[in-house]
């Protein structure tokens, strides 16, 4: 069934809430405003039919933009974020390259969700959501905030979502990004079935097939927060407990381009500084066992460790301070995770690099390559491949390779089923062995650090974070590199608008599509 849905994107950005809106089958973005030039400039590059206007919108007058089906608001996050309070001066101080940031590109308090309310108040939009950091709802005014929508005559339904679960409409980002989204719609129309676009499908191994995951919070009586912080996902079904699941996942190495290799650290002409090699030392012993790249953070931050690219990106946010490393770690976010993964929260002041071990004798995907479409339950990569030329896997029947000086690491492989979510299924050799059977169903593998020195270095670069974002592949960013760095992280990951206006749209009567079969042809294993 045909139709037309049109939206007013405000505080657009470089546009990645039109760019999920117009996934949406019969949906128009009308009316597009932000109040940095730049930003307007890259959103009308990529939506020409769109209607632009550069303008502080607490200054702009709603009679100044036409009435519309639905409006996104995507209000500045700066004073409700975790990382209110701390020192920064990232607008004027040059970043790695040189470069800085326009003024107007600072960040705006001014620009508050009072406006939402101010617009929705003259527009009367049947449908309205609002996208904002989690900690928004701890806002001293957030009651009286929503008060206001309840007097206007709306219906409001608070979403968490994390971006890496945003999978109803299709593919979702390889970015683990937790936002809140506030659905509001006029009391007189039917309430958007929100469960039906946001539960992602996930493998339960208990019941042995894939089901539609319930979010569970930790406190029941406290519903808000971020993935596995304070809430997890189980499964709906009472046979199996509920046990806990693990929906599938976009990893973090679909989103990088693996044919910019990067330069050797060794051959630097400019040596890292000192806090850099030691992380990357740090992330090299801990992620040894996995062979797989890291995420690194640079510049001399004390208590940031590095994370794999198999795992989600961290936030992309607005500092240029990227690069990849093989193997990885985080940032703030203090624990490594895997390439197989979703990337990580980054915040606006991280550094991350890609590092690659020459030693290794792993191929890269090209760019051209088929990527993994998701992984099940986080235990299908990995622990598979050497980390120099003559680590081999072998069976616990063979006698053991020759030992060296360098340090080096060993599992003991199960092959036989998992009975669990597959954690189960190593062991370390410094721990007891599991119970011995008959079959002979375990085997060894064995690992050696590689030289820091033997590693190839770069920065992220923006389509790579594009990428993270889940923007469509060829999505044209402008500016130098910090500027379009800056935009994309300050985005929004275009699946979860998409996959939230189209519950909105089929509220309103629109056929949109069947979710059920969307997603069951994504959640397959890796």
């Amino acid at each position: 069934m045909s139709f037309a849905m049109s939206w007013t994107d405000l505080f657009c950005g470089a546009g990645g809430s039109s760019t999920g809106a117009i996934q949406v089958p019969g949906v128009t973005v009308r009316m597009a405003a932000n109040h940095w030039r730049l930003a307007v400039q890259t959103h009308n590059t990529n939506h020409p039919a769109t209607d632009h206007d550069c303008a502080d919108l607490s200054q702009v007058d709603p009679r100044r933009y036409p009435r519309t089906d639905g409006a996104w608001f995507s209000p500045e996050c700066t004073n409700h974020s975790q990382a209110k309070g701390r020192k920064r001066n990232i607008d004027n101080t040059p970043d790695l390259f040189g470069e800085t940031l326009p003024d107007e590109a600072a960040e705006r308090s001014r620009a508050t969700m009072w406006d939402v309310l101010r617009f929705t108040e003259h527009h009367r939009y049947p449908v309205v959501i609002v996208e904002n950091v989690v900690d928004a709802a701890k806002w001293v005014l957030w009651p009286s905030w929503r008060a206001g929508f309840d007097a206007l005559g709306y219906c409001l339904h608070i979403v968490y979502l994390n971006s890496m679960h945003a999978q109803a409409g299709g593919m979702p980002a390889p970015q683990s990004r937790d936002r809140m989204y506030v659905v509001a719609h006029a009391k007189k129309t039917r309430c958007p079935d929100l469960n039906r676009w946001t539960r992602p499908m996930a493998y339960c191994p208990g019941c042995d097939e894939f089901v539609r995951a319930m979010q569970a919070w930790k406190k029941p009586d406290k519903a808000w927060g971020r993935y596995r912080a304070q809430y997890v996902w189980r499964c709906p079904n009472v046979a199996c407990r509920n046990q806990v699941v693990e929906p599938g996942w976009l990893p973090a190495a679909s989103a990088i381009d693996w044919s910019l290799t990067g330069e050797r650290i060794g051959d630097k002409a400019r040596p890292l500084a000192p806090k850099t090699m030691a992380r990357i030392v740090a992330a090299l012993d801990r992620q040894a066992r996995i062979a797989a790249p890291l995420v690194v953070p640079m510049e001399g931050r004390d208590g940031k460790q590095a994370i794999p690219v198999t795992a989600v990106l961290r936030t992309q946010t607005t500092r240029n301070e990227n690069a990849l490393l093989v193997p990885a770690g985080g940032t703030w976010n203090d624990t490594g995770t895997p390439v197989t993964e979703v990337m990580r929260t980054r915040t606006a002041t991280e550094s991350e690099a890609l590092v690659i071990p020459l030693c290794a004798n792993n191929t890269a995907k090209t760019t051209g390559q088929v990527f993994d479409t998701f992984a099940a339950a986080g235990n299908h990569h990995g622990l598979l491949m050497p980390y120099y030329g003559n680590a081999t896997a072998r069976s616990t029947d063979d006698p053991h390779g020759t030992f060296t000086t360098r340090d080096r690491y060993a599992l003991v492989m199960r092959n036989n089923t998992s009975n669990g979510d597959g954690a189960e299924m190593s062991t370390p050799v410094g721990e007891p062995l599991r119970t011995l059977t008959t079959a002979g169903h375990q085997s060894l593998l064995e690992y050696e650090t590689p030289a820091v020195e033997d590693c190839l270095f770069r920065m992220l670069e923006p389509h790579e974070i594009a990428a993270g974002m889940a923007f469509t592949p060829g999505y044209v960013v402008l500016g130098n590199k910090r500027e379009r760095v800056r935009q994309l992280g300050n985005a929004v990951t275009p699946p979860a608008a998409r996959d939230l206006i189209a519950a909105t749209a089929e509220a309103l009567g629109h056929d949109v599509g069947d979710t059920d079969d969307l997603a069951a042809g994504q959640a397959v294993a890796a």
